[in-house]
């Protein structure tokens, strides 16, 4: 896959919003999916659009494994306890978050900054901030000073509160990798394909079938093709908003 052009456009294009409540009105988790292949051209782009998800400080701390091999993807669906989903889908993706990229890609980013210059800003963030930031340190020594350092700091004024730990790293980059994620599922259905994101599976066996790095933190396998007209098992239904959108 070619890498992502920069948006060139001074002013964003006008967007249909009933289009779009279409796309998120009619996203679905599709239990059961037909034989129907997954175009590459299809998915390609739909994971171009994933990649173009907010992320924190543009680390990009996701990967993306495209699992389309009968063998592998059957071994696959096993992991992920044989739900009917991953057994029919013709594509499985694995969607991990890494939390040991941030230092490869803060140089990634000064190397690919679009334009001649770097503003002076990017510069100081991606070569002083962000080691800084994210670098827990040996055994997290380091992670644990800056959490103390900012308890103390805090008392006087707004300061940054985390991640400070192995653990809120993952927290980290799960957040931006489920952004991606959501992309992901929204341009399938834009597509006119369908998906299906599962959560039960054996981690272990899921990380070893795919290949996935120590860092590495598979937050869903997602289940991507055409649904069956079995596909939707019930009535989708949500609760009512006013218990969780808060107006202060």
């Amino acid at each position: 896959m070619a890498r992502l052009q920069p948006e060139t456009s001074d002013h964003l294009p006008e967007i249909d919003v009933e289009e779009f409540r279409k796309v998120v009105r009619s996203r679905r988790s599709i239990r059961r999916f037909t034989a129907e292949p997954l175009p590459d051209r299809i998915l390609d782009d739909c994971l171009e659009l994933a990649m173009l998800a907010p992320n924190s400080s543009n680390l990009q701390p996701w990967e993306f494994y495209v699992v389309r091999t009968p063998a592998v993807r059957q071994q696959l669906a096993t992991a992920c306890l044989g739900q009917n989903a991953a057994k029919t889908a013709p594509v499985l993706i694995g969607i991990v978050a890494r939390t040991n990229t941030w230092r490869q890609n803060s140089q990634r980013n000064l190397d690919e900054w679009p334009g001649d210059k770097r503003p002076r800003i990017v510069e100081k963030y991606y070569s002083r901030v962000a080691p800084l930031h994210y670098n827990q340190g040996p055994f997290g020594l380091l992670g644990m000073v800056k959490k103390a350092a900012s308890s103390v700091i805090g008392l006087r004024r707004p300061v940054p509160r985390g991640p400070y730990s192995s653990c809120e790293m993952k927290v980290w980059a799960a957040k931006s990798t489920a952004l991606a994620a959501e992309n992901l599922m929204l341009a399938l259905r834009a597509h006119g394909y369908d998906s299906c994101p599962m959560e039960g599976f054996d981690d272990c066996r899921v990380r070893r079938i795919l290949g996935v790095p120590k860092d590495g933190n598979v937050i869903m396998v997602l289940a991507a093709g055409r649904q069956a007209d079995n596909g939707i098992y019930h009535q989708q239904y949500r609760f009512d908003p006013s218990d969780f959108i808060h107006q202060l």
